[in-house]
């Protein structure tokens, strides 16, 4: 079974562990980028592929992102982020857990929230809070923010030769627009 195929099937049957699917939202194609200003070259990369389920009644939300999904503008860097840093054949996805402890999901207003979980890359978790702008439409929500984050805290390893090319701190976008989920 593929890598991606079996992140859905988990995802899909943390998804019938509910009890009611009317609360639970699901976006397959959630939008994740990420920035690294250094004086040498800008790297920046997105990630169109994100996996994520959002329980407004438990006040939940959990994200995949596929590590291999991030495209470059130069392959080089894809190359090294994939094999040298981020080691996506031992690490092969980031995830988030966490809750929404104030988020009203019943509001039609544009909310700003903030997210409190665990995020996992290469292997290391990190509790993190994130500051999330929550938009309802009529079915629908949409979550969009920023956030920063220390290589050094994920045990990501640069090596001294170049370690002036890559940002301590990387910059991270993200928006996820959800839909019901049906099974």
């Amino acid at each position: 079974m593929s890598k991606i195929t079996t992140v859905i099937f988990v995802l899909c049957s943390w998804m019938a562990s509910y009890g009611q699917k009317t609360d639970q939202y699901i976006t397959r194609q959630g939008q994740t980028s990420f920035f690294s200003y250094t004086s040498v070259e800008n790297i920046k990369a997105s990630n169109n592929q994100a996996l994520s389920i959002l329980d407004i009644a438990k006040k939940e939300i959990a994200i995949v992102i596929l590590m291999r999904a991030f495209v470059f503008e130069k392959a080089l860097m894809e190359e090294h982020f994939n094999e040298s840093y981020i080691e996506s054949d031992i690490y092969p996805k980031a995830t988030f857990e966490g809750s929404i402890p104030d988020f009203d999901g019943s509001l039609n207003d544009v909310q700003t929230k903030m997210i409190k979980g665990v995020l996992t890359v290469h292997g290391v978790d990190k509790n993190i809070e994130i500051k999330t702008k929550i938009e309802k439409t009529k079915e629908a929500y949409a979550f969009s923010g920023d956030f920063e984050v220390d290589i050094a805290d994920f045990d990501i390893n640069v090596p001294p030769i170049v370690e002036k090319n890559i940002a301590k701190t990387i910059s991270i976008t993200f928006r996820f627009e959800y839909m019901p989920y049906e099974e």
